[in-house]
């Protein structure tokens, strides 16, 4: 199955044209390389709670398989990008930000700052990213292989569990 995969960048800066998304362009290039993905949607929104709220409805009900976001985890009170995404998913999938969070503390403690969300809505995957360049790498590259699994699981078309153990 190939993946489609929208990617949301969360700058209010990014968003006005005053900054270069350099972590939306990691991410297109890691879901092309490494997932085996093909991006069907990217967009630069600013930091809107309701907006943010807005685009995860609509790209869950569009039919995307996965949605990245990246930006608006952090401690500002401009981050909302879990918020939002607690708003809007069906089932939360802890695991997955218990990885992201045990793999960036092997590189750093601010790792331990990032509120990033992992869940499902209608069939769509929705993984909060850092807005950090480097710290978006590092916390996606740990769930690539889980990610394909989880998606079947979550569209109903997996029927035995499988052993993803290295």
């Amino acid at each position: 199955m190939k993946i489609k995969v929208a990617v949301l960048t969360l700058s209010d800066k990014g968003a006005r044209g005053e900054r270069k998304d350099v972590s939306g362009e990691i991410l297109k290039e890691i879901v092309e390389k490494r997932l085996k993905g093909e991006i069907s949607f990217y967009e630069i929104l600013p930091d809107e709670k309701e907006l943010i709220k807005k685009k995860l409805i609509e790209l869950s009900e569009k039919g995307v398989d996965l949605i990245l976001t990246t930006g608006g985890t952090g401690g500002t009170p401009r981050d909302v990008t879990p918020e939002a995404t607690l708003e809007v998913i069906e089932k939360r999938f802890q695991g997955m930000e218990i990885l992201m969070m045990i793999e960036g503390l092997k590189i750093t403690p601010s790792a331990s700052l990032s509120r990033a969300v992992v869940g499902s809505r209608r069939g769509t995957l929705i993984i909060n990213l850092p807005g950090n360049r480097w710290a978006v790498k590092e916390n996606l590259l740990p769930l690539i292989p889980v990610i394909p699994h989880l998606l079947r699981e979550i569209k109903g078309q997996s029927e035995e569990c499988e052993d993803l153990r290295k």
